[in-house]
């Protein structure tokens, strides 16, 4: 995240960092979204909206709307969960150890709102050999056009 000056009234607000209390997370969210974003939690593997979805457009946090992914990078992974082969320029992900589940994984947390993603694995079939597989509960998508930043 670029450091700007807070007085700086040309600063947009999805350039500061978002915390809100758990009360006002789940008045935000919908539960499902609640429980991947705030909790940790997944989805069932091929269930999420964005599972089977190739339109063009941006793929934005579900937390906070910061833009994380474009759709030129998703592909099928057949893995049941939205794949992406690069996130956007910018530190928009933070990258962190999970050992929790007897695995040993890379979670993937927007970097605005701390919002859990998901995982990326270093087995994806593209150019970059990465997969980041997200939850659609923690992903809003805009179709290009509708997109403004």
């Amino acid at each position: 995240m670029s450091q700007q000056d807070p007085n700086d009234s040309t600063v947009s607000l999805r350039d500061q960092k978002l915390s809100l209390s758990e009360k006002e997370w789940q008045s935000r969210l919908s539960p499902e979204s609640f429980r991947v974003l705030r909790q940790r939690g997944t989805e069932p593997p091929f269930s999420g909206e964005y599972c089977a979805h190739f339109t063009k457009g941006i793929y934005q946090c579900g937390g906070c709307g910061e833009d994380l992914f474009h759709a030129t990078d998703k592909f099928d992974a057949g893995c049941g969960w939205p794949s992406f082969a690069r996130e956007l320029a910018g530190n928009k992900i933070v990258k962190k150890a999970d050992h929790s589940h007897g695995m040993t994984r890379t979670e993937i947390i927007c970097a605005r709102c701390d919002g859990h993603l998901g995982h990326v694995f270093d087995d994806g079939p593209t150019e970059t050999g990465l997969r980041y597989c997200v939850n659609s509960y923690a992903l809003i998508f805009q179709p290009e056009g509708a997109h403004k930043k």
